[in-house]
């Protein structure tokens, strides 16, 4: 893949079109006593649809591209959050997968975004490569809580930028910003589940996902469960491949959520169970409702999985 410029440069351009336009977008953009930058796309600020919009584009790099569209009559009457990439690999997993653990004292977060790339502490990035270096970093983060200093020092040590070169956008799951950018992240985890799976990463060539837009949640916990099971239950996605067709059908069965034996329970429940601790959950669960391969190479289209419109019906209507 050839993008002629870093992750973290295209992020970091966006971010600054972001800034430009924070008044229209009710975003906060507050520069920290220590030069790092805060982005608020939702904790003390309304933020909305199209904040949401940037931030998940944000997160993807600039390699992807994020809609909202008329969702599927079965799922039942709502919008659908709809992605699609040509750079799968360096769009979801150098950059949107949330695979940094980020904490200090009672913050935790974990970190989005292409500072990944340039930090490449995580084990996913000596099978898929990518590390870059970085002038100024980008990051996305899922919370409700101010990063403190310690944070932007760490993530300034590990990605060899002063902490004035650190920008990180936040936002709680339960906010328009915070429920778009997670749901937006339905290729993302059918490539994260393939990778799990062994499937060459390199045989994927182009991405699509749709999944419904939750309604926002009272808390945050309520909004883990329904925008996890927004893409559980309710995403559809299309991975255009290159190979043979024979490992297509042999792993195909094994990608989608359903294969896991925790399917079919609204998360929420299935968190409870595991005492909310989500390293006990089954981590086959994290995938997609359906996953379609279209072999560039033979012609061939396979799908897998199923939608539960019943399960979304339950969980968004708590």
């Amino acid at each position: 893949m050839t993008t002629h410029e870093g992750l973290n440069e295209r992020a970091a351009r966006l971010v600054d079109a972001l800034v430009a336009d924070a008044a229209r977008l009710r975003i906060a953009v507050e520069r920290e006593p220590h030069g790092g930058r805060v982005i608020d796309c939702g904790i003390a600020v309304e933020g909305g649809l199209d904040a949401g919009v940037r931030l998940a584009e944000i997160c993807l790099s600039g390699l992807g591209h994020v809609d909202l569209v008329p969702g599927l009559p079965a799922v039942g009457p709502s919008v659908d959050v709809v992605v699609r990439t040509d750079h799968p690999l360096a769009a979801c997993m150098r950059s949107q997968y949330a695979g940094w653990q980020l904490a200090e004292g009672k913050f935790f977060a974990m970190g989005s975004g292409p500072m990944r790339a340039a930090a490449a502490k995580e084990p996913l990035f000596e099978r898929i490569g990518g590390r870059e270096s970085a002038q100024r970093v980008v990051g996305v983060l899922e919370t409700r809580s101010r990063p403190p200093e310690a944070i932007f020092a760490r993530i300034a040590g590990e990605t060899g930028v002063p902490q004035d070169a650190v920008t990180l956008l936040v936002a709680p799951t339960a906010s328009q910003a915070g429920t778009l950018q997670v749901a937006a992240r339905s290729v993302e985890t059918a490539l994260h589940k393939l990778l799990e799976l062994d499937f060459a990463a390199e045989r994927i060539v182009s991405g699509w996902g749709r999944a419904p837009f939750p309604p926002v949640a009272k808390n945050d916990l309520a909004a883990i469960g329904r925008t996890n099971d927004a893409v559980l239950y309710g995403a559809e996605v299309v991975l255009w491949v290159r190979g043979d067709d024979a490992s297509i059908e042999a792993i195909g069965p094994r990608v989608p959520s359903g294969a896991s034996p925790d399917f079919g329970q609204p998360f929420a429940e299935i968190f409870a169970r595991y005492g909310h601790d989500f390293y006990k959950i089954d981590p086959h669960l994290f995938s997609p409702a359906v996953v379609t391969f279209v072999n560039l190479d033979t012609g061939r289209t396979r799908s897998y999985g199923q939608l539960r419109g019943d399960v979304l019906a339950q969980s968004f209507g708590d």
